[in-house]
C-alpha cells in the first residue's frame, strides 16, 4: 500500500501505544499532522530539548512504555545530552532528530552539523533513516531495541534537517510488534542448576542481605522479593533505583544503600557474610564505590544482562533471568528459614538510625528541615502516587528520610541529572494521568528547566512538584569549604548562593496554582490542595539553608 512516512510513522506509533510525544520543533511536522488526523497522539511542545528528553524518560519509568522525544537537527545534542539519564537508568526512550541530507552534505547547510556520533555513548542503538522505504523495519528495530534485556534509549535520525523524509511516499505497511511496546517483552527462564547453587550459598549464611535494584522494578518482581525475603528471613536493602521494591515500612527493608543512602543500610550491608544483588549493576552509586560491601565479601547476583553478571564483584554464584521469573521460581525451591539473632541485629541498627534522625524528622523548626519534608511525603502521599525525586541532595533526602507505604506507590528518582525531576514528573504525569505525582526536587533543580511550568500549564500536566527551597545549591557547601582551606568563607558562599525567589508566586503567574509554605505543619494541608485541585502545582517551601543531608558511612 502507498503512503507517506509521515502516515506510516503515525500509524506505527499508534500501534505501539504512544499516547504523548515530547518535542521542540521543528521536525518531522507532517508526522505530527497525521498523528492529529488518524491517532490522538497528543503531540507536546515544549521550551528546552533536554526537558522533551527528561518529560519521555519521566513517562517511560512511569509506565513501562518507551517514551518518544524529537528535536530538529539544530537541538539535536541537546537531546542527546537529556538521553544521559535515561541510558544511565536503563529507562527505554526513543529518540527522533532530523539530520543531514547526502545531496547537500559537506556544503554548510544552515545549522547543520553531524549529530550522529554524541548519540553513540548515550544509546543502546544509533542509526540514521535516509530512504523512506526504511520506515517500518527502523522503527520496529528502535522499540525491540529499547525494551529488550536491560533497556535503554535509541536514536534516529531521519534524513532532511527537519526530518523533511517523511513527507516522501513508497509501498509498504507498518509493522508493529505490540509485545515491544512495554518492558519486559522477555522473560528469559534461569538455569534451574546455576540457581539451587545460588539458593545453597543464601541458605548456608548466617548474615545474608539482598540488594534490589531497578531491575526488580522493570520486572514487576517487588511481590516476588518481598516473599523471597519473607521466607528466608533475609533483610533487604535496594538502590535509590529500586527504592519501590519493597514497603519502606516492612520490617525487613533497611533503606537505600550506597552513596545517596540511609545510614541503616549501608551499616547492615557492611555486616553481611553474603550479599545478593538482584537486578543491579553494582555500581559505584549503590555501593559507595565499592565499600558497601567490600570487594571479597562473598557476592550472589540475579540479572537479565550478561554482560552486568559479576563484573563488579567476584562471585560464588551468578545467574542469567529475569527478576521476576527467576524469584518466583526461587520461591517455589526454597525452604522457610527463621535468622533470629540476625533479623535481631538488623533491627537493633534499624532503630538506632530512627532514634538518631527522630527529631530531626518531626521538627517544627522555621526556617523547615528537609527531613520534616520528607516526613511529611512519607505520611500523606497517596497510597497510589508516582514520587520522582531530584539527584544532589533531593536525591540523599529522599533516598535516606523519604519512605514508601505499600507496593502501589512508585518511587522514581534522577540518574545524576541536577533538574531532571521537574520535567520527568510532568512526564510521568502525562503517561499515568489517572495517578498522583508528586516531585521533591530544590531551587537550584527546578532553576533548570522552570520554562517547563508553562509547558505544564498549556497542558493541563496536573503533577505536584514540592521545591525544597534554601536560595542556594547547599549539597556543593562541604566541596567548596574544602577547596577554601576547610572553612566557608564569604568568596566560597557567593559560588553556591542564589537570589531569594518565591516560586508560589512565579508559578501563579504562569497560570500554575502556587502555595508557599513556612512552617511545616502546613505541609500537609498544601499537599492535598494541590493533589485535589487538578493542576499543575508548585508548592515552595522555605527551608533552612544550613541543612546538610548527612554523608554516606561504609561500616
Amino acid at each position: 500500500m502507498k503512503l507517506t512516512g509521515a502516515q506510516l510513522l503515525a500509524d506505527m506509533l499508534a500501534g505501539y501505544g504512544v499516547s504523548h510525544v515530547f518535542m521542540v520543533p521543528a521536525v518531522l511536522r507532517r508526522t505530527f499532522a497525521e498523528m492529529e488526523r488518524r491517532t490522538q497522539i497528543r503531540r507536546l511542545h515544549c521550551h528546552g530539548e533536554k526537558a522533551a528528553a527528561y518529560m519521555a524518560d519521566g513517562y517511560a519509568r512511569a509506565s513501562g512504555k518507551p517514551g518518544i522525544c524529537m528535536a530538529q537537527v539544530v537541538g539535536a545534542l541537546n537531546l542527546a545530552a537529556g538521553l544521559r539519564d535515561a541510558y544511565l537508568a536503563h529507562s527505554p526512550v526513543i529518540a527522533f532528530t532530523g539530520g543531514r541530507d547526502a545531496k547537500t552534505k559537506f556544503r554548510k547547510v544552515y545549522q547543520e552539523i553531524d549529530d550522529v556520533p554524541a548519540f553513540e555513548p548515550v544509546t543502546k542503538w544509533n542509526a540514521t533513516v535516509d530512504a523512506v522505504e526504511r520506515f517500518p523495519d527502523m522503527v520496529r528495530q528502535a522499540f525491540r531495541v529499547a525494551t529488550s534485556g536491560a533497556p535503554g534509549p535509541v536514536h534516529l535520525q531521519f534524513r532532511g534537517n527537519e526530518g523533511q523524509v517523511d513527507q516522501e511516499e513508497a509501498d509498504m505497511e507498518p509493522l508493529v510488534e505490540t509485545q515491544f511496546s512495554r518492558v519486559p517483552p522477555f522473560r528469559p527462564r534461569p538455569d534451574e542448576a546455576e540457581l539451587k547453587r545460588l539458593l545453597g550459598f543464601l541458605e548456608k549464611a548466617e548474615r545474608p542481605v539482598i540488594v534490589a535494584g531497578g531491575g526488580v522494578r522493570a520486572s514487576g518482581a517487588g511481590a516476588e522479593l518481598v516473599a523471597l525475603a519473607e521466607a528466608l528471613s533475609i533483610p533487604v536493602a535496594t538502590s535509590l533505583n529500586g527504592k519501590d521494591c519493597i514497603p519502606g515500612t516492612h520490617p525487613l527493608n533497611v533503606g537505600v544503600v550506597g552513596s545517596y543512602s540511609r545510614e541503616s543500610a549501608n551499616r547492615i550491608v557492611a555486616r553481611a557474610d553474603l550479599v545478593c544483588f538482584i537486578g543491579t549493576s553494582a555500581g559505584g552509586m549503590t555501593t559507595h564505590a565499592w565499600a558497601v560491601p567490600k570487594i571479597g565479601v562473598p557476592t550472589v547476583q540475579i540479572d537479565i544482562e550478561p554482560e552486568t553478571i559479576g563484573r563488579n564483584y567476584p562471585l560464588k554464584a551468578g545467574v542469567l533471568g529475569d527478576a521476576r521469573t527467576t524469584l518466583a521460581l526461587l520461591l517455589t525451591m526454597a525452604k522457610r528459614q527463621e535468622r533470629k539473632a540476625w533479623i535481631d541485629q538488623v533491627k537493633k541498627i534499624c532503630d538506632e538510625w530512627r532514634d538518631k534522625y527522630k527529631a530531626a524528622l518531626a521538627s517544627d523548626a522555621s526556617p523547615v528541615r528537609p527531613e520534616r519534608i520528607c516526613a511529611e511525603l512519607s505520611r500523606h502521599v497517596p497510597d497510589d502516587a508516582i514520587v520522582l525525586s531530584d539527584t544532589g541532595h533531593a536525591g540523599m533526602w529522599m533516598g535516606g528520610m523519604y519512605d514508601t507505604r505499600a507496593l502501589s506507590q512508585s518511587f522514581i528518582r534522577s540518574a545524576g541529572h541536577l533538574g531532571w525531576a521537574f520535567p520527568a514528573g510532568l512526564g510521568a504525569k502525562c503517561a499515568a494521568p489517572g495517578r498522583p505525582v508528586v516531585t521533591f526536587t530544590g531551587d537550584a533543580g527546578l532553576w533548570y528547566h522552570i520554562g517547563e511550568i508553562e509547558t505544564a500549564v498549556r497542558w493541563n500536566i496536573a503533577a505536584v512538584t514540592v521545591v525544597n527551597n534554601n536560595s542556594s545549591g547547599n549539597q556543593s557547601k562541604r566541596g567548596f569549604d574544602r577547596a577554601y582551606g576547610g572553612e566557608q568563607t564569604a568568596k566560597g558562599r557567593e559560588l553556591w548562593t542564589y537570589t531569594s525567589v518565591d516560586f508560589a508566586r512565579v508559578a501563579s503567574d504562569i497560570g500554575a496554582l502556587g502555595i508557599r509554605v513556612e512552617k511545616p505543619d502546613e505541609m500537609k494541608a498544601a499537599l492535598e490542595k494541590a493533589l485535589a485541585s487538578k493542576r499543575p502545582a508548585i508548592i515552595d517551601v522555605v527551608t533552612d539553608i544550613e541543612a546538610i543531608a548527612p554523608a554516606a558511612v561504609s561500616e
